[in-house]
């Protein structure tokens, strides 16, 4: 690639971090970028139905946002947070472990015991090779069930919260999540899915375009930040995948009668291209995907992207630089600024088209 991690980099406007997400899904703005032209334009998202068109695919991810984000008290007294990285495939009774994110005054030792309220326990472990955190939970039922009675949804740091009434926990667990959000196992939403709401679905579904879903059970992977200058050093985690038979089926058919598909957001996209480049084309396929896409990629299947806005220097920021082009992208943000969109999970959708 032959670039330094400072070449995506640009200043973003605090105020322009979005708190909240848009009182109505299909309409939070839209701005579309030409691929290829730089050509830019400003619309509302549910004026999408006007770039789809008939035999167009359009790729949802139908992963569901787990409530993985748990507070609870060392024995000492001290507050421990602690976000589950790791869903299981199947459901789990009575314990289970997991590594885990966690964030204390005193960082927390091997030995020593959580308290999840009245649901139930942890136990810090000894670290993954990695150097993740695990922990061992204890809890009676179902480890869904623990989750759902403890957690809270996993909202990313930049949207801040005090300490939340249960009406605003709710609000963020049913905003937080698409509305076709299906398969459980994800700890951050796949954002750009957050515009289409029930109506604008069926108006897509009207005008003959496909819908096909794959999974991406979104992970810490997808933000951790890059520690080193030169991207290319970066190592993604992997994150579950599963591309069923009939969205590969579809798409394989679209593509040779020269229809266009749309990835709805950078997961998506990872999740189709990689099964690509590692099965030589695209077909029913279900592991764990940790493509890393750079600029000078060649993208095999994606021809259109719908996401959000990024953060600088990550690795979101460099997959879409190498979808439309680096200085495309950050003269498209810098309009963006300028034109006060949202950024960030909950805010405004671009289309690169």
């Amino acid at each position: 690639m032959g670039a330094s991690l400072t070449d995506y980099d640009f200043e973003l406007p605090s105020r322009l971090i979005a708190q909240e997400p848009s009182p109505v899904r299909d309409q939070s703005r839209l701005f579309v970028l030409g691929r290829r032209s730089g050509e830019t334009v400003h619309r509302l998202f549910y004026t999408i139905v006007e770039t789809l068109q008939s035999g167009d695919v359009l790729v949802i991810n139908d992963t569901r946002v787990i409530p993985a984000k748990l507070t609870g008290r060392k024995g000492s007294g001290g507050r421990v947070e602690c976000l589950v990285l790791n869903y299981p495939d199947s459901a789990v009774e009575e314990s289970y472990t997991s590594p885990c994110l966690l964030k204390s005054s005193r960082k927390p030792r091997v030995g020593d015991r959580i308290l999840f309220g009245e649901w139930g326990s942890g136990e810090i472990l000894p670290p993954s090779p990695n150097g993740t955190a695990r922990v061992h939970f204890r809890f009676p039922g179902s480890f869904e069930a623990f989750l759902h009675l403890a957690g809270q949804t996993p909202l990313p740091p930049y949207i801040r919260r005090k300490e939340e009434a249960a009406a605003r926990q709710e609000h963020d667990l049913e905003r937080y999540q698409t509305v076709y959000a299906e398969k459980p196992g994800a700890v951050a939403a796949p954002t750009a899915g957050l515009h289409f709401s029930p109506e604008l679905i069926t108006r897509i579904k009207a005008q003959g375009v496909l819908i096909a879903p794959i999974t991406l059970h979104v992970g810490y992977g997808t933000f951790a930040p890059i520690k080193t200058d030169d991207p290319t050093q970066h190592r993604m985690h992997a994150e579950f995948y599963d591309v069923p038979r009939e969205t590969a089926r579809v798409i394989q058919e679209q593509k040779r009668k020269g229809k266009r598909v749309f990835a709805t957001g950078t997961t998506s996209l990872r999740v189709l291209e990689y099964v690509a480049a590692t099965r030589g084309k695209l077909v029913a396929a279900q592991g764990e995907c940790d493509l890393f896409i750079t600029p000078g990629y060649d993208f095999k299947i994606v021809d259109a992207l719908i996401t959000n806005f990024h953060l600088p220097r990550t690795t979101l920021i460099l997959l879409v630089a190498a979808f439309a082009g680096r200085e495309n992208i950050l003269r498209a943000y810098r309009e963006a600024i300028d034109q006060n969109y949202r950024f960030y999970s909950y805010g405004d959708a671009m289309l690169i088209v």
